[in-house]
C-alpha cells in the first residue's frame, strides 16, 4: 500500500494574537488567504474563541499556527526567519516598513555583499522576516 507523500508546513505559536497576526499577514501578500480556523469553546483548555488551529496562506504557501494556552518562556528567533524574495524596490520598501512597525529591524534596508537590497525585521509578533530583492535577469 503506497503511503501519502510527506508534507511539511511551517507552524507558528503565539499566545492570544495568532488571529491577529493571520489578519496582518494576509493584509500584506497577495494571494494569501485564511483557509480554516478552529476556536477553543467555552470548555478549554484554551481561552474561548483564541485559536486551537488555523491554516492561512502567503502567496500561496501554507502556514499552520496555533494561541497556545500554556504560557512558554520562549518565543520566536531571528535563527528561524521567513525570506522574502521581492519582484520590486518598491514591494520590498513597502514590506519593511510594515513588518517594522511596532517591531524590530534587525538590518535596515540597504545593499549588502550578497544582495543590492536587502532588509531584515522582527515584526510586531515577534515573527523573523529577510526581505531579498530577485536578482532579476540581464
Amino acid at each position: 500500500m503506497a503511503s501519502a507523500p510527506q508534507k511539511i508546513t511551517t507552524f507558528l505559536m503565539f499566545e492570544g494574537r495568532a488571529e491577529e497576526a493571520m489578519a496582518f499577514y494576509t493584509s500584506l501578500f497577495d494571494g494569501s488567504e485564511v483557509i480554516d480556523i478552529t476556536r477553543y469553546g467555552a470548555e478549554g483548555p484554551g481561552e474561548e474563541g483564541t485559536v486551537l488551529r488555523a491554516t492561512f496562506s502567503l502567496a500561496g504557501q501554507q502556514f499552520m499556527c496555533i494561541d497556545s494556552y500554556v504560557k512558554h518562556g520562549f518565543g520566536f528567533t531571528p535563527a528561524v526567519s521567513l525570506f522574502v524574495e521581492c519582484g520590486s524596490a518598491a514591494e520590498l520598501d513597502g514590506l519593511y516598513a510594515a513588518l517594522a512597525d511596532r517591531g524590530q529591524e534587525l538590518m535596515p534596508v540597504g545593499s549588502y555583499g550578497f544582495s543590492a537590497r536587502f532588509g531584515w525585521v522582527n515584526d510586531r509578533f515577534g515573527v523573523s522576516w529577510q526581505l531579498n530583492l530577485q536578482d532579476l535577469p540581464a
